[in-house]
């Protein structure tokens, strides 16, 4: 999860104290907002297939939840580290801000690789988590959703197991559930889509064409290839495709210079997001080192997939050709990288913006459940569309009145939402 030296909580809060300096937080809202309100570190044993018991470590962080509820996905990752989930609810509060939702920041994970989990000892991990934090979650104070390695089946049992404890139903209590118990039409969709509006918008603010556009993307999980289907369907001609190949344990960049077919590269991958290789070859793809997405010679380039990715080493690859980067991961720009952007002129959509749609329709989800009342798919996405749009415009409005950074722009709008959040409940 940490990418070579780079940490990403350290990055997450040298992006905050970057943005307090430059709105003048007072010390004691700073303090506070640099660290997670609370963390629960704990054990999960776990039976095991062949009468063995496994000892799994779990975390979850709530960051800050002035505004509401903590939210935020929950991990499966055999690298998972504590500073990478502080990070990711650090991030979540910026982001639920930033689209202005009544939610706050959280994360969770498990060190563990499911890849190597039978589907029995996934359902006792799950439940087993749940049994560790049933008394700190719930529809109205923590409301966790699938993240990395991590589905709407895991969540389904984690919010059995939940309910089993409290003696009722509660569907509000995690989202990111299948349709049909209690998830939501077009949360499949969201996060890939929410990425691919606010690049629509920023492009129309550009005076571009995305028709006329060409993109390099890294990572084809969930996110990525949504995210590649919206955009080939408004007429954008992605070029390449880089995935993580479980298999043979490293990265891969499929490139085909007169586009890529989604549909067909969706149909030769696994469930992990591993695209094969050989139907690729077979199918007309060259097949290059996985760190090549970043070096095409594109328009646009979508990182989608981990932390620290965009390093400076790894800038000076990016082609003169690229005018915008648009961030589907969390964290995928270092902020030494920032600065070489800044100073190259390229458009940055910053990745709590950009990827907040999974948030967002998470939270229609949660209200939904509320609810008890279903909205249809059309219905979601157009909610969605607006809110992600709504969001991207005050974002760019403000980089253009105040000559900023597009990052420090979002920043700005958040810390100060969140900032406001504190004070008025009289915490500071």
């Amino acid at each position: 999860m940490e990418q070579g030296s780079y940490n990403p909580f350290v990055t997450a809060q040298k992006q905050f104290d970057h943005v307090a300096d430059m709105i003048g937080l007072d010390e004691a809202t700073r303090v506070l907002l640099r660290q997670p309100a609370r963390e629960y570190h704990f054990t999960i044993p776990v039976k095991m297939d062949d009468g063995s018991t496994k000892v799994f470590n779990g975390y979850r962080i709530q960051h800050n939840d002035a505004r509401g509820p903590a939210k935020g996905g929950i991990r499966f990752h055999p690298q998972e580290t504590i500073d990478t989930i502080r990070a990711l609810s650090m991030w979540m509060t910026w982001k639920c801000a930033v689209v202005d939702i009544p939610l706050g920041g959280g994360k969770g994970g498990v060190i563990c690789d499911p890849h190597n989990l039978s589907k029995g000892e996934q359902e006792k991990l799950c439940r087993g988590y749940i049994r560790q934090l049933g008394k700190n979650i719930g529809p109205d104070l923590d409301v966790p959703a699938p993240d990395m390695m991590t589905n709407g089946q895991h969540m389904l049992w984690m919010m059995d197991e939940f309910e089993a404890m409290h003696g009722g139903h509660y569907p509000g209590t995690i989202t990111g559930k299948p349709v049909g118990m209690g998830g939501s039409l077009g949360r499949t969709e969201a996060t890939g889509y929410g990425v691919v509006y606010t690049l629509r918008e920023a492009l129309k603010a550009l005076g571009i064409d995305i028709a006329s556009t060409t993109a390099s993307l890294q990572g084809f999980g969930n996110v990525a290839e949504y995210c590649a289907r919206l955009y080939v369907g408004l007429g954008g001609k992605l070029i390449a495709v880089s995935s993580w190949d479980n298999h043979d344990k490293k990265a891969y960049t499929f490139r085909r210079q007169s586009g890529i077919d989604v549909e067909q590269m969706a149909s030769i991958k696994d469930s992990f997001g591993t695209i094969n290789k050989d139907k690729a070859i077979e199918f007309g793809y060259e097949v290059l080192d996985g760190s090549d997405w970043i070096a095409q010679d594109v328009d646009i380039l979508l990182p989608c997939a981990l932390e620290n990715q965009i390093t400076p080493e790894a800038f000076t690859r990016i082609s003169n050709k690229v005018r915008v980067i648009c961030e589907g991961a969390n964290g995928p720009t270092t902020p030494d990288a920032d600065e070489l952007i800044k100073a190259r002129g390229i458009y940055l959509i910053p990745d709590f913006l950009c990827n907040a749609g999974g948030v967002t329709c998470s939270y229609f989800e949660q209200v939904q459940c509320n609810m008890n009342y279903f909205w249809t798919k059309e219905e979601v996405l157009e909610k969605l569309d607006k809110k992600m749009t709504s969001a991207y415009w005050a974002v760019h409005k403000l980089a253009e009145d105040k000559g900023l950074y597009m990052r420090d722009a979002a920043y700005v709008i958040a810390i100060n939402r969140v900032a406001e959040a504190v004070k008025l409940r009289g915490w500071v």
